[in-house]
C-alpha cells in the first residue's frame, strides 16, 4: 500500500510571511528537506495541499503561484526529494474577486484537495499523514479519516517529527 505525506505550504514548508508569492520572499524552514527525504525512504509519496487566498484576493495570479511552485519543487529535487503533486485552492468565500469568490469544496477545512489526491493517486487515507499548522488543515484531514499532526507555524522540530512517520 502506497503511503502519502501531505504538507501544508506556508508555515510548514516555508516561513509564513503572509501571501508569499515571490521567490525572494520564499524561505524554507530548516529541516524540511531532510524530513521529506526520510519520508521518501520510508515509502511516502509527498504532496502539498495549500489554500492560496492571495489569488482570490487579487494579490497575485495563478500563473505567479504556479511559477513559484515549479521553483519550489525544483529546490526539493535539488535536495533529493520528489514532490508528487501540489494541490491548491485559489478561492475565498467572502474576500475573493470574480471567479474566485466562492465557497468551494477545495478550501481547507473542506476536504476537496485531499479527496482528489486520494482518488488520483489511489491512496488509502488511513495510510497517509497530514502535517499542518492550522485547525483547518487538521479538520480537512479528519473529514477523510487521515491521521494528522498540528505543528507550530514557522517553528517545527523536524527531527522530532520524524517519529510520527511509520
Amino acid at each position: 500500500m502506497t503511503k502519502g505525506l501531505f504538507l501544508d505550504r506556508d508555515g510548514v514548508i516555508n516561513v509564513d510571511k503572509g501571501y508569499v508569492h515571490r521567490i525572494e520572499d520564499f524561505e524554507f524552514l530548516p529541516g524540511i528537506f531532510a524530513f521529506c527525504r526520510r519520508a521518501s525512504v520510508l515509502g511516502y509519496k509527498i504532496f502539498v495541499v495549500t489554500n492560496q487566498s492571495g489569488i482570490a484576493r487579487g494579490f497575485y495570479t495563478e500563473h505567479t503561484f504556479l511559477m513559484l511552485t515549479t521553483w519550489m519543487k525544483q529546490r526539493f529535487v535539488d535536495h533529493g526529494v520528489h514532490i508528487e503533486a501540489v494541490f491548491f485552492c485559489p478561492h475565498h468565500p467572502s474576500e475573493g474577486q470574480g471567479q474566485y469568490l466562492q465557497a468551494c469544496e477545495c478550501r481547507k477545512p473542506q476536504p476537496g484537495m485531499l479527496k482528489q489526491a486520494l482518488r488520483d493517486y489511489d491512496l488509502e487515507a488511513s495510510e497517509c499523514l497530514l502535517i499542518g499548522d492550522s485547525s483547518s488543515d487538521i479538520d480537512a484531514a479528519r473529514c477523510v479519516g487521515m491521521p494528522s499532526v498540528k505543528v507550530s507555524r514557522n517553528d517545527i522540530d523536524f527531527t522530532q517529527l520524524q517519529a510520527v512517520l511509520k
